[in-house]
């Protein structure tokens, strides 16, 4: 169940204070039940503040929010000559210059600035912030740190789950409410997952960022509603940096060490494998289920291990052992979290009745395609089987790159479907084909996931591995703007208990 939102009242006065360019119509010494941008949320005494969307225009909901009993409407100055005339006197009328921009100072001082209150951990970068995050609270829980968690997959206070995530980084008015939440629970530190977006439409603005990670940078979130290219994809990352004290970058990846010339202001380390940095790798060992290295933690060579196996686990966690270290975690509490903490999605083994190597991996952009079909045909005796597709209305170029890196790397591909929402997933699928048709490895195109999933299932023998790439954590598959409910660990288990149902039944007609 969702945590329900904090909420306090306050005075209009000191929500805008410190704000720079507003401009107001009307009485501040008023009283302001809550603040939202969803006019529907709008009750008799709140503040609604209108945001031009993607989709929507938050300007044409300003009626809306008045007959809800909106008392205060911030809008963009750009539009005030459209809606001057639709105010009443007796409402408070505020314009920005960006409501994006004041939005996220406005929900800073409704909630009293909690993230001044605790150690905020930022992590971005294209891949490994999920598992990263996830090492970070497990090490700062076993050094008695109670930490919060934001990112892709919940919101956590502590042990107990806030609510799950429909983004990687939620809005300001939201993020600031889970910060008070945590603060509320008695949490010193939060570590969240920091997206390109978040950075980019001011979600985190005004949040005091202590530490920051670059964990690294490759394709993705190019289209239309994110990116237009990868300088601006990247340079929006960069802007983390620009908020943090302190920052900790892969020194292996060559866009991540542009970085600390352009956040002068922020005090950098570095961590590595193959470059000399603060924090390096040696003597690297990885299996079918962890990996192990050496390194120097808190001024002593010691064996990391965790039982997420692969290359990138070892940046993940040099990266995580490079925040521990600096809030003053113990050498003995780091080497134990890393040890056993799980991280759902990411690398994750599904147990099945079949005793089959079944992986299920968030994977969904090229390079994390790559890296997880590349880490277990390392240790894997017999064929590697990738199930997998590409999302819709998201960046159209990287399809036919995952179809041929598939091709090249897994032994067998199926390609299928993958949260289509708007767009065809038969063009889709398509669209990643035209990459695999120049590699050598078999294929086939099965739109539908779970009957995909059970092909794999069926051709699978116990030598092999099945890498359900693409969905992670996630529960569900989008289509026009639906989620419905769509758990590969349920499908995996109902498409055995079928096989062994009709194996069954033909047993028994003999």
């Amino acid at each position: 169940m969702a945590q329900k939102p904090y909420k306090k009242f306050m005075n209009l006065k000191n929500i805008i204070v410190g704000i720079e360019g507003l401009k107001a119509k009307g009485n501040l010494d008023v009283e302001v039940n809550n603040i939202s941008t969803d006019s529907r949320s709008i009750k008799q005494g709140d503040m609604f503040i209108a945001i031009k969307g993607f989709d929507t225009d938050g300007h044409k909901y300003i009626g809306s929010a008045l007959q809800n009993g909106a008392k205060v409407i911030l809008i963009d100055e750009s539009e005030l000559k459209n809606v001057i005339n639709i105010i009443p006197q007796d409402v408070v009328l505020i314009t920005s210059p960006d409501s994006r921009i004041a939005t996220a100072f406005i929900a800073c001082n409704y909630y009293d600035n909690p993230s001044r209150k605790m150690q905020v951990i930022g992590v971005t970068g294209t891949k490994g912030k999920t598992t990263t995050t996830f090492m970070i609270k497990s090490i700062l829980e076993k050094q008695g740190i109670k930490t919060g968690l934001i990112g892709t997959i919940a919101a956590y206070s502590g042990s107990k789950k806030l609510e799950d995530s429909d983004r990687t980084t939620p809005d300001s008015i939201k993020l600031q409410s889970l910060f008070a939440q945590m603060v509320e629970d008695g949490c010193t530190a939060c570590v969240m997952e920091v997206s390109s977006q978040s950075l980019k439409l001011h979600r985190v603005d005004g949040t005091d960022f202590n530490i920051g990670i670059f964990t690294n940078f490759s394709e993705d979130h190019i289209s239309e509603k994110e990116h237009p290219d990868m300088e601006d994809y990247f340079n929006s990352k960069v802007k983390l940096f620009q908020m943090c004290k302190y920052g900790f970058i892969n020194v292996d990846d060559i866009n991540t060490i542009r970085v600390p010339s352009l956040a002068p202001n922020c005090i950098f380390r570095t961590y590595g494998i193959d470059n000399e940095s603060d924090l390096l790798a040696k003597d690297i060992t990885i299996t079918n289920s962890y990996v192990d290295f050496r390194a120097k933690v808190n001024g002593k060579n010691e064996r990391i291990k965790t039982d997420i196996p692969g290359r990138f686990s070892v940046y993940n966690s040099l990266a995580a052992i490079s925040v521990a270290e600096k809030l003053g975690c113990s050498t003995e509490n780091i080497k134990s979290a890393l040890e056993t903490v799980k991280v759902p999605g990411r690398s994750e083994l599904v147990d099945n009745k079949l005793g089959l190597t079944i992986m299920i991996d968030y994977a969904h952009s090229p390079e994390s395609l790559e890296n997880i079909l590349q880490a277990v045909k390392s240790y894997t005796r017999g064929r590697v089987i990738s199930v997998f597709g590409c999302g819709g209305d998201r960046d159209k170029t990287k399809r036919p790159l995952m179809g041929a890196i598939s091709g090249k790397i897994a032994a067998y591909t199926i390609i299928t479907s993958d949260n289509p929402r708007t767009e065809d997933p038969e063009t889709i699928v398509k669209e990643i084909e035209e990459g695999i048709k120049k590699t050598s490895n078999r294929y086939e195109c099965i739109v539908d996931r779970t009957e995909a999933i059970k092909k794999a299932i069926k051709m699978a023998n116990k030598n092999d591995i099945i890498v359900l790439a693409g969905k992670g954590h996630e529960t569900y598959q989008e289509i026009n703007h639906v989620k419905h409910h769509y758990d590969e660990r349920e499908i995996v288990a109902q498409i055995i208990d079928e096989m062994e149902n009709d194996e069954s039944k033909k047993t028994a007609k003999k």
